[in-house]
C-alpha cells in the first residue's frame, strides 16, 4: 500500500484575489502543508516560470506536521483565510476528543494573535472587512449552542452573538460567498431556523428570516440584492419539488425576509442537494437517479414569477464527468469573482481527477490525476502516469488532451439494482479484478452505513488493489438511510430495519450470483454503519464469515437512554426517542448488544475503538466483545477481537501513511479468518 502512494503529494494550486493557494504533502510526511504564491500577471504558463526561477516566494500559511509533533496528534477542523488575505483561522483537536481549540495567525508576521479561551469551536466565519471573526462554541454534549464574535486587531474579549438554549438544536456560523452577510443556522436534524446579520455591523443585531417549522430546512447565499434559498418548505398547490428542495429566493431586506417567490423547481428528473453562488453563476448540486451531478446557472437572471420555472428552463450546463459510477467531491472554490468551478471526480476505478469547468466558456479542464506508482495485477504491472504532478507543473493546464483515463480494462465496477425484502430496488456497486476474479469462488467485503442521509464513500483508494489483485470482490450498498431525503427518512426510525434488511439482500445477492463464495463474505461497518452490520449479524449470523466493526454504534438502547452523552439527544430524530415506548421498542429489536443469541456461532469479528471517541463511547465496542465472549458458542468466542487506539477518536490517525497501517490490519484479519494466506486468490 505504501508503495503505490507516491513519496509527496500536491494539489493544484487555486486562484483567490491576488494568490495561488495549494496544500502539498512534504516527502515522508504524513500530512498536509497550506502554502500560497502569488499570481502572475501573465497567466498559468508564467506562474509556471516564476515557480521554476523562484521568483514568488511560497509562504507557508499552516503545517499540521509540526503541530502533531508536538502534541503527538492532530486533527485540523475549520480553517478559514480572511476575505483581505491577512489572516489565517484555524480550529485544531490534539486529543481525539473534538473540542476543537481555536488559533488566529497574521500571516506576515507569523505570529498567533488570538487564541480562543473556549474549547469545542466548531465553525467560523469572516466579516467582510476582516477586523471580525465569528465562531461557534459547543457545550458539554458537543453541541454547538453559542456565537460569540472577536475583533482580531483588539485586546477585548470576544462578545456573544447569540445562543441557542433549544437541547435539540445545532448552531452553524457561516458567510455568504461574496461575505456581504453572516449566517447563524439553528438546526435539527430534520429542519432550520436562520437569522442574518450584515457582515460589517457585527453589533446591528440579527435578522430572523423565517421561524421554525416541523420538518422543513432551507440555507441560503446572497447574491445582487436577493437571498437564494435551497428549501423543502411546502408549495402551494399541487405541485411538489422531485426530492424534496426547491430554490426560492427574496429580496435581502429586513421587511421581505418572509416574502419567497419560487426561483426553479427541479422537475421529474433532479432532486436538488445543495448550492454555490459566483458573481456571474450559480452552481447546484444535483442528483439523478440517485447519481450525483453538477450544473451551472447563469446569474444574475430574470425569472417570470408568474410562471414557475424548472432547472431546465434556466439553460443548465451540466458538467460532464466521465462515469455513472463518481464521487464528485466540490474544490475550495473561495473567489466569489472566479468563473471557474473545481471539483475532485473519482470512481472505484478512476483515480481523483482534479478538473476546472469554466461556466463562462461552457468548457473544462484536467489539471491532475492521482498518481499511483506501482499498479499490478498479479504479475501483470501497469503503469498509470498521473496526467500532471508536482507543484509546478500543476500550473499548466493539459492543451492536447482532455480525455479520462481509468482502469476499466484491469477492473469491473457495475451498478447494479437488488430487491429488499419488501420489493424496493437498493442499487450495489460491485468492484473485482477481470484477470483474478473466478466466480463462485472468491472472498469478498461488502461495506454499510446507511444513517444521516449520508453516501456511502465510493471514491478511489488504492488501498483496495491488495485485495483486488488476490481475487477479492469489494461491494458497497446504498442502504436506505442513506441518499436523498426519501430514501434516508426510509432508514430512519420505525423504518430502521429497512437499512438492515437491504444490507442482508445485497449479501445473499453476491452469493447467489457467484460473485463472491458463500464462505467467503465479509462486512465491514464503521460507525452507524458498525450497528448496521453488528445487526444484520444477529438477523443472519451465517451469512458473513467475518467483520470488521470500526467505531461501531452497538450499544443503542443504553446510550440513547442517558441524554448527558454527546450528541444523542440530536440522535433522537436519526433513530428514535426512547423515552416514547414505541419507539424504545423499536430500537430495541434491532439493537446489536441486546439481541445477541445465547449459545449461538457468530463469525469471527474485528472490533475497533478508539479511547478519546465522544461520538460512540470506547465501552460500547468493550461491552459487545465482553458479552459476545461471554453467551456465545464457546468455541467461537475466541475469534472476536478488541483492538483499542489509546490516543486517539472517533476518525483515527489521520496521517497518510498511518492510514495504509490500519487498512493493512483490517485486510490481515479478514485473510486469517477465511483461511487465506496472501497469495489466495479463491476460496478453498
Amino acid at each position: 500500500m505504501r508503495a503505490r502512494l507516491p513519496p509527496s503529494a500536491a494539489s493544484p494550486p487555486q486562484p483567490w484575489g491576488p494568490w495561488l493557494y495549494y496544500q502539498h504533502v512534504p516527502e515522508g510526511k504524513e500530512y498536509p502543508v497550506l502554502s500560497r504564491r502569488l499570481r502572475s500577471c501573465g497567466g498559468l504558463a508564467r506562474a509556471a516560470l516564476d515557480l521554476i526561477s523562484g521568483l514568488k516566494k511560497e509562504q507557508v500559511l499552516l503545517d499540521w506536521n509540526e503541530i502533531a509533533e508536538k502534541y503527538g496528534y492532530v486533527h485540523i477542523g475549520s480553517c478559514r483565510m480572511s476575505p483581505d488575505h491577512k489572516y489565517l483561522a484555524y480550529t485544531f483537536d490534539t486529543s481525539g476528543d473534538e473540542f476543537f481549540s481555536l488559533e488566529v495567525n497574521d500571516i506576515q508576521s507569523t505570529n498567533t494573535i488570538f487564541s480562543s479561551p473556549h474549547k469545542g469551536i466548531v465553525s467560523l466565519a469572516w466579516s467582510c472587512n476582516s477586523d471580525n471573526l465569528f465562531y461557534t462554541v459547543c457545550d458539554e454534549t458537543l453541541r454547538p449552542n453559542q456565537v460569540f464574535c472577536k475583533n482580531v486587531q483588539s485586546e477585548e474579549a470576544g462578545f456573544l452573538v447569540f445562543m441557542e438554549k433549544d437541547i435539540n438544536c445545532c448552531v452553524d456560523i457561516t458567510s455568504t460567498k461574496d461575505f456581504k452577510y453572516v449566517t447563524v443556522n439553528s438546526n435539527t436534524r430534520t429542519s432550520s431556523e436562520v437569522y442574518v446579520m450584515e457582515s460589517g455591523y457585527a453589533r446591528g443585531g440579527l435578522w430572523p428570516v423565517q421561524k421554525r417549522a416541523d420538518k422543513v430546512q432551507y440555507f441560503l447565499e446572497h447574491h445582487n440584492g436577493f437571498f437564494y434559498i435551497l428549501t423543502n418548505a411546502p408549495l402551494e398547490g399541487a405541485e411538489a419539488a422531485a426530492g424534496g428542495y426547491y430554490l426560492a429566493r427574496c429580496r435581502a431586506e429586513r421587511s421581505m425576509m418572509d416574502k419567497w417567490q419560487v426561483f426553479a423547481l427541479p422537475g421529474s428528473d433532479y432532486a436538488f442537494q445543495d448550492m454555490d453562488i459566483f458573481h456571474e453563476h450559480l452552481v447546484l448540486f444535483l442528483r439523478k437517479k440517485g447519481l450525483p451531478l453538477f450544473c451551472s446557472i447563469n446569474m444574475p437572471t430574470d425569472v417570470d414569477f408568474l410562471e414557475r420555472k424548472e432547472l431546465d428552463d434556466l439553460d443548465p450546463w451540466f458538467f460532464p464527468v466521465p462515469s455513472d459510477l463518481c464521487s464528485i467531491v466540490p474544490g475550495p472554490n473561495n473567489d466569489f469573482m472566479s468563473s471557474t468551478y473545481r471539483l475532485v471526480v473519482s470512481s472505484p476505478v478512476l483515480p481523483d481527477l482534479t478538473v476546472d469547468y469554466n461556466m463562462g466558456m461552457k468548457a473544462f479542464a484536467i489539471l491532475h490525476q492521482e498518481e499511483v506508482t506501482d499498479l499490478t495485477s498479479n504479475q501483470c504491472t501497469v503503469g498509470l502516469e498521473s496526467n500532471i504532478t508536482g507543484i509546478q507543473q500543476s500550473l499548466q493546464l493539459i492543451e492536447d488532451s482532455q480525455s479520462w483515463s481509468d482502469l476499466s480494462k484491469l477492473f469491473s465496477c457495475e451498478r447494479i439494482h437488488v430487491l429488499s425484502h419488501d420489493g424496493v430496488s437498493v442499487p450495489l456497486v460491485i468492484l473485482y479484478s477481470r484477470e483474478a476474479h473466478r466466480h463462485g469462488e472468491s472472498p469478498g467485503i461488502l461495506y454499510g452505513y446507511g444513517a444521516y442521509g449520508e453516501d456511502l464513500d465510493k471514491s478511489w483508494c488504492s488501498d483496495r488493489l491488495s485485495l483486488l489483485a488476490r481475487g477479492w470482490v469489494i461491494a458497497f450498498a446504498d442502504v436506505r438511510g442513506g441518499g436523498d431525503s426519501s430514501w434516508h427518512l426510509a432508514g430512519t426510525k420505525a423504518n430502521k430495519m429497512n437499512s438492515i434488511k437491504d444490507f442482508a439482500a445485497c449479501g445473499m445477492h453476491l452469493i447467489k450470483e457467484g460473485f463472491v463464495h458463500k464462505n467467503r463474505l465479509c462486512a465491514v461497518g464503521c460507525s452507524a454503519g458498525g450497528l448496521l452490520v453488528g445487526a444484520a449479524i444477529n438477523m443472519l449470523p451465517d451469512l458473513f464469515s467475518a467483520a470488521v466493526l470500526k467505531v461501531p454504534f452497538l450499544d443503542i438502547c443504553n446510550t440513547m437512554m442517558d441524554s448527558t452523552l454527546p450528541l444523542t439527544v440530536l440522535d433522537y430524530e436519526e433513530f428514535g426517542d426512547p423515552n416514547i415506548s414505541a419507539e424504545f421498542d423499536a430500537i430495541r429489536s434491532y439493537s446489536p448488544y441486546d439481541n445477541l443469541t445465547p449459545g449461538l456461532c457468530y463469525p469471527p469479528v474485528l472490533v475497533t475503538a478508539s479511547f478519546n471517541d465522544t461520538r460512540v463511547g470506547v465501552w460500547e465496542a468493550a461491552k459487545w466483545v465482553s458479552k459476545v465472549r461471554d453467551i456465545t458458542c464457546q468455541s467461537c468466542s475466541w475469534s472476536i477481537i478488541l483492538k483499542t487506539n489509546m490516543q486517539s477518536g472517533h476518525f483515527g490517525e489521520g496521517g497518510r501513511f498511518m492510514h495504509c497501517d490500519e487498512t493493512a490490519f483490517e485486510y490481515a484479519f479478514l485473510m486469517k479468518a477465511l483461511g487465506l494466506d496472501g497469495n489466495d486468490t479463491a476460496a478453498k
